[in-house]
């Protein structure tokens, strides 16, 4: 106490008032660590134990203390869990924010990290042979399978051939018990070079596959060195050669039946059958067993071949290839032929590809064989590689079918259907085309060449139909001119002059055109004028015109643009004071001959006389074509545009009464 007094004085003395009020209150607080120097507290009175146990809600929980002896808080643990937490969780500030969380690692169980993953390891187990001569024990080899996705264990022996013991699966995959007390087989029980006991039964594990090896020794397991597998005695003994002495000479059937025991030899054959009525050539497979010489025939069935599908067409037999004399009376139908019967046998040798063999009645030609029976027939008879033999029918060229000299009735497509079929059908038409094109036909003003005086005023009206390719002409008939008017073609397909009868060409759209020589039925005709439809149509078409059809065009548009220009006021005024009267009833009798078929507007007076309030008998041109548009009446048709023409007088006024005659009865 003395010399802490003394520490305390020195210390008033050289600082202020305030470190006096400090060093007072803990006079051992400052001093330094040394040897000598240290001091226990004299002012504590409490030196318990924290508790580090705990209940709550009844259960016993371990808290963590966080004062230690005396009450001191310890320095390692200052902060609380909430703040610990905090920090644990808090990341540093990035430039661009806080970085993103990882996310926590999924879990996954047991059945799915293991799945399809399983421990394979090579085991035997020694079973006793009471009751044998020749053995009195034999050794069994198994397969113990651990399966890590439950723990389940199975225990399965590989088959052997004829071993005559049921083999397969011994044990069935489960968990298995390993003592008394309840525990199971882990993988941690399983090694090499151990004994394991299933159900009574002690196996010996002597070798694992390659994967269970790096599993065990991943797990921290020494895996033990593989041993050898041993050997069945019994086994060993059979190997070794039975018979020490020679054979006899006589063919042993037993040794036939295990040398060639599952061998059989394969062909492939036909049975043409074409000669006969309703024959026809099928394919069947010939099965030749060698362990017995038996004879097997099996159908082949193809897709919608109309058979019932049969699987045999001969059961599996020995085949007679020739018999006795007096076999021949023998009644087969109902008793079997015996070996007394038959002088010799079908053998392999009388199989050999490409030839034929009668079986039963049948003769079968084989065309192949499977690589087995060609192997065979190499090594058993020293026959080279049999080649196959193509028995595929090849269909024969067709022949080219000519059709005889066009005889002139009907167009050539319509007499060539008399060559296809007993009874003709009428030919296909371009369904597409025709009703792309439907009601669409091109009208052309054209004059008949003919040295004859009398038929140069002539002028015909072509029509041609776009949806049939076909053309029809018209002559307006002339009064007082001598000559009957009216159809002078119907509707056909027209032939150049230049293309051959068994090919002909037809005209098409693009050999109109102002200018063009059509030559029809040895009659000449030249385009002289066409309607505003077809220059519109030659225009929205003009890749399929010539230049000099294309130039013909322009020069029309020039020449109507010159008549339509207005004319002096004095030769219009005396062309509406003198109208030809003669040339406007001879105009309305052709539109009525050339509209005959079209249906007649009984109502247009009546429609027209709707719009002609005072009676006058006039009406304007925007009425005028307005009642036209709704009754459907052709007004883009050239001898239309010409009455409209005649019917016009000034200021734009269209006389009905006149063209009304044209379209009533």
């Amino acid at each position: 106490m003395l010399f802490v007094a003394r520490v305390t004085r020195a210390a008033e003395g050289n600082r202020g008032g305030g470190c006096r009020a400090a060093m007072v209150t803990n006079p051992v607080h400052g001093l330094p660590f040394l040897p000598g120097s240290s001091f226990t507290d004299s002012t504590k009175t409490a030196f318990h134990r924290s508790q580090t146990l705990g209940y709550r809600n009844g259960y016993a929980v371990v808290r963590r203390p966080t004062v230690g002896i005396g009450g001191d808080r310890l320095h390692y643990n200052q902060l609380s869990q909430a703040e610990l937490d905090e920090l644990a969780n808090k990341a540093p500030i990035l430039t661009y924010g806080p970085p993103k969380q990882a996310p926590p690692a999924e879990f996954v169980p047991a059945h799915v990290a293991f799945d399809k993953k399983v421990l394979k390891f090579s085991a035997y187990f020694q079973e006793d042979v009471p009751i044998s001569s020749e053995e009195h024990y034999r050794i069994r080899h198994v397969n113990i399978y651990y399966y890590l996705e439950d723990d389940s264990m199975s225990v399965i022996e590989p088959v052997v051939e004829n071993s005559g013991i049921p083999q397969g699966k011994l044990v069935k995959r489960q968990r298995l018990a390993k003592n008394n007390v309840g525990d199971h087989y882990h993988w941690k029980d399983l090694n090499r070079g151990i004994d394991i006991t299933i159900y009574g039964k002690t196996f010996r594990i002597v070798d694992c596959d390659r994967f269970t090896q790096e599993f065990l020794e991943s797990q921290g397991i020494e895996v033990n060195p593989p041993e050898k597998m041993p050997l069945d005695p019994y086994t060993e003994l059979r190997k070794e050669p039975v018979r020490k002495y020679i054979t006899p000479s006589d063919f042993d059937q037993l040794k036939q039946f295990l040398t060639f025991d599952k061998q059989v030899l394969r062909f492939y054959a036909i049975w043409d059958d074409t000669d006969s009525l309703f024959g026809e050539c099928r394919h069947y497979i010939i099965h030749y067993y060698l362990m017995d010489d038996t004879v097997e025939i099996r159908e082949v069935h193809e897709r919608n071949n109309g058979r019932d599908p049969f699987p045999l067409l001969m059961n599996r037999q020995r085949m007679p290839k020739i018999l006795v004399e007096n076999a021949k009376n023998f009644p087969q139908c109902v008793l079997e032929i015996s070996d007394q019967e038959v002088l010799e046998w079908y053998t392999a040798k009388d199989f050999i590809v490409g030839k034929s063999l009668t079986i039963l009645g049948r003769t079968f030609f084989i065309y192949d064989c499977d690589p087995f029976t060609r192997q065979y027939y190499r090594d058993k008879f020293g026959m080279p590689d049999l080649p196959r033999v193509d028995v595929s029918k090849h269909e024969p060229p067709p022949v080219k079918q000519e059709l005889p000299p066009y005889n002139g009735y009907g167009l050539v497509e319509d007499s060539a259907q008399n060559c296809f079929a007993l009874i003709p059908k009428a030919p296909r038409k371009d369904v597409i085309k025709m009703l792309v094109n439907d009601n669409k036909v091109l009208r052309f003003l054209a004059a008949l060449e003919s040295p004859i005086p009398e038929d140069k005023d002539r002028r015909f009206i072509f029509s041609y139909f776009l949806a049939t390719d076909m053309i029809s002409i018209f002559e307006p008939p002339v009064r007082n001119s001598g000559i009957i008017g009216g159809k002078f073609l119907g509707r056909t397909k027209v032939v150049k002059p230049f293309s051959s009868a068994d090919n002909p060409i037809y005209y098409g759209p693009s050999d109109f055109f102002i200018g063009a020589m059509i030559e029809v039925f040895s009659h000449r005709f030249v385009i002289l004028d066409t309607d505003e439809y077809v220059l519109k149509y030659m225009e929205s078409n003009a890749s399929q015109y010539s230049p000099e059809a294309l130039a013909s065009i322009k020069n029309r548009i020039q020449k109507q643009d010159v008549q339509e220009a207005p004319a002096p006021e004095s030769e219009n005024q005396q062309a509406m004071e003198e109208p030809k009267e003669q040339d406007l009833e001879t105009l309305i009798d052709t539109i009525q001959m050339h509209l005959k078929d079209h249906s007649c507007q009984d109502n247009l007076r009546e429609t027209f006389q709707i719009y002609d309030k005072e009676g006058s008998g006039y009406v304007d041109k925007e009425t005028f074509f307005k009642v036209c548009d709704t009754l459907n009446i052709p007004v883009n048709d050239s001898l239309i545009k010409e009455l409209i023409r005649m019917c016009t007088h000034g200021e734009g006024r269209i006389n009905y009464y006149n063209f009304v005659r044209a379209f009533s009865n």
